[in-house]
């Protein structure tokens, strides 16, 4: 999966204002925050509501409806928001439609404890356990 898919479910590099052909640039992103209307495009790709995207993020929903467009949120909050897009990016990658990964992402997984992947994204670990679990179904290991 190469770093352009990443960015380009919350905006590209034009709305993140710097260059995203690497995994260091999406370490300056997120150091420098991105925007909520790239916030926006990760929840609209995601088909989540604010309040539900609220849910997964160190924010609250009314912090959010509070910024501007173009104001940037906190690198805690910008890393998570790249983390999930980058989920969401491997997840499109590995089923091969946005439809199906988001499917997949709301039903209970065996794998995950019989708990739905988007449960996961609160934290980076559990990111990293959702990318795990993407690794082993590309591979065919379904458990």
């Amino acid at each position: 999966m190469d770093v352009p898919e990443i960015s380009g479910i919350v905006g590209g590099a034009g709305l993140l204002r710097g260059d995203t052909a690497s995994r260091m640039d999406l370490i300056e992103i997120g150091e420098r925050g991105v925007t909520k209307d790239a916030l926006l495009r990760l929840a609209k790709y995601l088909s989540l509501s604010i309040g539900q995207l609220a849910g997964i993020l160190p924010v609250s929903e009314r912090t959010i409806q509070r910024y501007r467009r173009d104001q940037r949120f906190n690198s805690v909050v910008s890393e998570q928001v790249l983390q999930i897009a980058e989920v969401a990016a491997r997840g499109t990658e590995v089923f091969g439609e946005r439809e199906k990964f988001l499917s997949w992402m709301k039903s209970p997984c065996r794998a995950l404890g019989n708990r739905p992947p988007a449960g996961l994204l609160r934290s980076r670990f559990g990111t990293g356990i959702v990318l795990d679990e993407l690794g082993r179904i590309e591979h065919g290991v379904v458990s």
